[in-house]
């Protein structure tokens, strides 16, 4: 590499993390839109969201699985190949996300019935999720394709892809909800067409570049089983994630309201700076992969040291951040001084573990780069096994109060967070993870055309 490595980093990881907050941004562009129809029509759009954006989250191995397939064959000098993967892991968004649009529709207002919606809060949230449905398979195909330009290095045509379809939103959003008068409807219309005319761009971007490989654009079958087999492992990793992020809110919420508002208080700042930790790991997983497919374990191994290094000085930084702003932070969410109080403590605990959540991230992004998707699902069910008699402990215990919010961070700081560092640790200082070239499969997922 004739850049330097911390140059390498930059460039991948500053456009990535502003492609990052696009998505919380269209989700808070809709929330300032819908604000204003009513309280029911926010608190359905709210619910009908959580359900939407799991569904995603949890496909986010469409673009984990793609980025370092992509990147080993483009070290290798396989562009033609990799390309072929690329092809093949948007083949495979667009199935499931016709199947999840599918279903999503036909089980909406169960769901969301399940969740508590009732009266016009369910209708609002049943119009919304139904009428977003047509917009899923869109938000899976921009996964995939974002996955697959990370891998070929390009981080910046995501970055200006999501701006633009930021403003598209937004405007959309506008015109059908109020000149047009669709309400709540109108903003999942308005949000479908933009993750639509997004999809597109990318569509024309891949396929274009098929062609230029003399690729067909019809799927390779085996391919498609390859990429599944991996994202499988990564669908459990990222479960594992959520469920940890679940069980902690219901802790939260037994725990009785001014803790759970401080809570969510504080799961919002630990997710936004998680962003730029994010950044790193995709970073990461694009050069790790690209590094390993040229078979340069030097690079690989410098690569690692460099960015572990990143993410700790960034998670110093932030702690100390979170730290200073603390006494007044409260106050930009809430004006109940018992929620500042409560949010105090979580804040001390989310501030001491910003330096784990740093190695976590860039060892998280080390090893999908890698390809270590078996052991990273592994180790987050281990990661969680360890947290949850921790939860029964903190439930158990009897604290009340700011105490017992304080508790259930440390738990989740210094019980999850941790046994995820360790297990990431342990594994990054082995060689086993550092398998050079490409998997055999990869060879199988290019026909003969």
């Amino acid at each position: 590499m004739r850049k330097g490595i911390n140059a390498e980093i930059l460039r991948l990881a500053l456009p990535a993390f502003g492609a990052l907050i696009a998505e919380p941004l269209f989700l808070i562009a809709d929330s300032a839109i819908i604000g204003h129809l009513g309280v029911d029509q926010l608190a359905g759009v709210g619910l009908a969201s959580t359900l939407l954006q799991t569904a995603v989250g949890l496909m986010v191995f469409l673009a984990y699985s793609t980025t370092p397939a992509v990147a080993r064959l483009l070290g290798a000098g396989r562009r033609q190949e990799a390309i072929a993967v690329g092809r093949d892991g948007i083949w495979l968004a667009a199935l499931l996300g016709a199947a999840l649009a599918l279903l999503g529709a036909w089980c909406a207002e169960p769901l969301l019935r399940l969740m508590g919606a009732q009266g016009a809060v369910l209708q609002a949230a049943s119009d919304y999720l139904v009428f977003s449905m047509p917009g899923l398979p869109a938000m899976l195909l921009v996964l995939a394709a974002t996955g697959v330009l990370r891998g070929l290095q390009d981080t910046k045509t995501p970055l200006l892809v999501a701006a633009a379809g930021f403003v598209l939103n937004a405007l959309l959003n506008w015109l059908l909800v109020y000149p047009f008068g669709l309400g709540v409807i109108g903003s999942a219309i308005g949000t479908s067409i933009a993750q639509w005319a997004m999809a597109a761009v990318y569509l024309l971007i891949v396929f274009a570049a098929a062609r230029r490989a003399r690729l067909s654009l019809a799927p390779h079958w085996r391919g498609l089983l390859s990429l599944t087999s991996v994202g499988s492992w990564l669908l459990l990793r990222t479960l594992s994630l959520r469920v940890a992020i679940l069980v902690t809110v219901l802790v939260a919420t037994t725990q009785g309201p001014v803790n759970l508002a401080a809570h969510q208080i504080a799961i919002t700042i630990f997710s936004f700076l998680a962003f730029a930790l994010d950044a790193i790991a995709i970073a990461a997983q694009a050069l790790i992969g690209k590094e390993l497919g040229a078979a340069n374990l030097p690079m690989v191994k410098a690569l690692t040291r460099r960015m572990v290094l990143w993410g700790l000085g960034f998670g110093v930084i932030t702690g100390l951040l979170v730290l200073l702003s603390a006494p007044w932070l409260g106050w930009i969410f809430s004006s109940d001084p018992s929620v500042h109080q409560a949010l105090g403590t979580a804040l001390l605990a989310l501030a001491l573990s910003q330096p784990i959540a740093g190695v976590v991230f860039v060892l998280d992004g080390v090893l999908i780069g890698a390809g270590d998707a078996r052991y990273l699902a592994l180790a987050g069910l281990l990661a969680l096994l360890v947290y949850l008699p921790l939860l029964g402990w903190v439930s158990a215990s009897g604290a009340h109060g700011s105490t017992a919010l304080g508790w259930l961070w440390a738990a989740f700081s210094g019980g999850y967070l941790l046994a995820r560092a360790a297990t990431l640790l342990l594994r990054a200082r082995t060689d086993a993870w550092q398998r050079t070239g490409v998997p055999g499969a990869a060879s199988a997922m290019l026909p003969s055309e």
